[in-house]
């Protein structure tokens, strides 16, 4: 009787482990499913902040971009309005210099006119000079209107 009650207490025992022992595998692999659960979402989240972060930076390399341009076009119209500028006192100092050119001129031949200095031929040759001065003034003049217009 002894042996038979050794014999059942060991197999009871035995049993009992053998269940203990499955219910920790059985743990262990609730466990080890879990942290897989987990770490796949813990990768989504790091791929959605990866991406976000791709978003951002190329919103970012956009923006850069488009403020380039605009400061390319600031430059160029920079440099535009002070090629007018230059245009326009550039004109400005041609019209100067031919109307002094004019009044020089008619004073010269008024004053030649009344000594008497001057034929029929010179007073033609300075009056033809001085309508050629004239035509140039007034081109200017036009010349001037239309890049003041342009600014």
């Amino acid at each position: 009787m002894k042996i038979r009650l050794l014999t059942f207490c060991v197999i009871f025992m035995g049993m009992t482990a053998l269940t203990f022992a499955q219910e920790e595998e059985g743990e262990v692999q609730n466990d080890s499913i879990s942290l897989v659960e987990q770490a796949e979402r813990e990768a989504k989240e790091i791929r959605k902040q990866i991406e976000a972060a791709e978003r951002e930076a190329k919103e970012a390399e956009k923006a850069a971009k488009a403020a380039k341009k605009e400061q390319k076009r600031a430059d160029k119209a920079a440099k535009r309005i002070e090629k007018l500028n230059d245009k326009i006192s550039a004109i400005r100092k041609t019209l100067d210099r031919d109307e002094k050119k004019v009044s020089k001129i008619s004073n010269k031949m008024e004053v030649d006119k009344i000594k008497g200095k001057l034929s029929p031929n010179d007073i033609a040759k300075i009056e033809k000079k001085l309508s050629k001065l004239k035509s140039n003034i007034a081109k200017n003049q036009e010349k001037l209107l239309k890049i003041e217009r342009k600014l």
